[in-house]
């Protein structure tokens, strides 16, 4: 509103209105900035804080117990005192794993030295003292000659050649162990191809980064049945948890990269793969093309994407929300309004405490599910109870405003979790799966072609569920890559990493 002071009404009304509209357009100003600081905080929080969202527990039920002495029955009660925890163990030298090779070295006394220096008789042998010190070994690489032997007839009828089992890339330099440690120095390690380039350039040996890059695109086509039988798998669980993160593309096209992103997809514990996919962008159709055939419980963020799968009958897709996400936004709210944040966070500190007492006491499905129904469900009750009443006085577009309409709005969702004792109360099994894309992407960090972020999501796909069954995955891709190009294909679930786990346990 812009006024002339030269020209002001003399009419006691108009002035009035005059100020009115100004302190109504302040106030709109001071909103506004109170939301670019609160994001402002955010950004410098997630660029230099700290990642762990810690909260003091004594401050949450100093906060709690202040804002609802009004109503002293949604009061969230202090935790039941627990045990002192055991004491730490030392942190002296850990034993080194038997599975470790061992060269042993003896050190003996000499000839003269076996004599008694009083009586000098000769020393009897009466034992040995032994220690231990761990010695690296350097890689190496060596070149392997393939001699296939030739025969010829005598009288001249015909030339017969042995012929050499398939290679992991027909007529290509690299065996399956140099496959497999390009792919899990890059996709496990994170290690950049050109980091490897100059590795292997000390062991003198040239390969280029572009040669590498068609390594590991030809090595996912090459376990892409394989793939694609763990996404089936995946697929028929009971309960599915997915998330995303963005990745940086490169398009010849643009002067800069374009955000592609990274999918995660993790199964049930019955079918224990986590598969990843790609897509050149957010929309919705990633995920429905790759869950078109999922029926079952999705643990997932509030992403709109999902809810055609939740809406449509044909689907039968059952939404679980996530607490960690619902309790991230109270998190970050604390910064324009303390006070309710830290209610919200001492109510979902109490939920997690369910959670925790259920693991401790390592309880079944039903199990779980009882001690849910006893003592997480009122808890919820208590906290509908104080977000419809705090969602009337907080401002709608404020933090915590949207805090609340945030989990007001996938209230029934948020609930569902207590319902079966399969179902988690967050998606944190997704979380940290992409935890290993979001450090990659710092090292290498863009794809180079939507065909290379498809490449990373197979191969991703196969080395994350070998972390998750305790799988060497340098050992698993050797493996498959040297016997998947002759190996049955009405048997390829024999190579899927649970049961090529289950097969080298059982020697076979």
């Amino acid at each position: 509103m812009e006024i002339d002071p030269q020209q002001l009404p003399e009419d006691p009304a108009a002035l009035r209105q005059i100020v009115a509209g100004l302190l109504e357009e302040v106030d709109a100003k001071e909103r506004r900035l109170r939301q670019l600081q609160h994001l402002l905080e955010q950004l410098l929080r997630h660029r230099y804080g700290p990642r762990r969202e810690r909260v003091d527990e004594n401050q949450m039920f100093l906060f709690a117990a202040g804002m609802l002495s009004a109503s002293p029955q949604a009061v969230p009660a202090q935790p039941e005192s627990k045990a002192a925890p055991p004491p730490r163990p030392g942190h002296g030298r850990q034993r080194l794993s038997q599975t470790l090779e061992r060269r042993r070295v003896i050190y003996d006394l000499g000839e003269q030295e076996r004599q008694c220096p009083q009586c000098q008789g000769e020393l009897q042998h009466i034992g040995e003292e032994v220690s231990e010190r761990l010695e690296y070994v350097p890689a190496s690489l060596y070149v392997i000659e393939e001699a296939c032997q030739k025969y010829a007839c005598g009288q001249g009828c015909t030339v017969v050649t042995a012929q050499k089992p398939m290679a992991p890339i027909e007529k290509g330099l690299p065996g399956p162990g140099l496959l497999a440690q390009v792919a899990v120095s890059k996709y496990a390690d994170h290690l950049p191809l050109y980091r490897q380039e100059g590795m292997f350039q000390r062991h003198g040996v040239t390969l280029s980064r572009q040669t590498m890059c068609g390594w590991m695109a030809q090595c996912a086509q090459l376990v892409s049945p394989l793939f694609d039988l763990m996404k089936e798998r995946a697929l028929q669980s009971k309960v599915l948890q997915t998330d995303d993160t963005p990745v940086g593309v490169l398009d010849p096209e643009r002067a800069r990269t374009r955000t592609g992103r990274i999918w995660t997809y993790v199964g049930d514990d019955e079918h224990p793969y986590t598969v990843y996919d790609y897509t050149p962008n957010r929309s919705r159709d990633g995920p429905q093309a790759f869950l078109e055939k999922f029926r079952g419980y999705l643990q997932a963020d509030a992403y709109s994407g999902y809810d055609e799968l939740y809406q449509d009958p044909k689907h039968d897709v059952t939404e679980v929300a996530c607490w960690a996400h619902t309790r991230r936004k109270f998190y970050e709210a604390q910064s324009s309004d303390l006070m309710r944040s830290t209610v919200m966070l001492a109510y979902i500190r109490l939920l997690y405490d369910v959670e925790r007492e259920a693991r401790d006491r390592n309880l079944d499905r039903e199990g779980r599910r009882a001690l849910r129904q006893a003592k997480a469900q009122p808890i919820l009750g208590d906290i509908r109870k104080y977000l419809e009443r705090e969602q009337l006085q907080a401002l709608p577009k404020s933090p915590i405003g949207q805090a609340i309409a945030y989990a007001l709005s996938n209230w029934v969702a948020l609930l569902r979790y207590c319902q079966d004792g399969d179902l988690e109360i967050d998606n944190n099994g997704a979380e940290r799966s992409l935890r290993g894309v979001a450090v990659g992407r710092k090292n290498w960090l863009f794809f180079g072609s939507d065909n290379g972020g498809r490449t990373a999501a197979v191969l991703t796909s196969l080395i994350t569920t070998c972390k998750r069954l305790d799988i060497d995955p340098w050992a698993y891709l050797r493996d498959i890559f040297g016997r998947i190009s002759t190996h049955p294909a009405n048997r390829l679930a024999e190579l899927l990493p649970d049961q090529w786990r289950e097969a080298r346990a059982g020697g076979r």
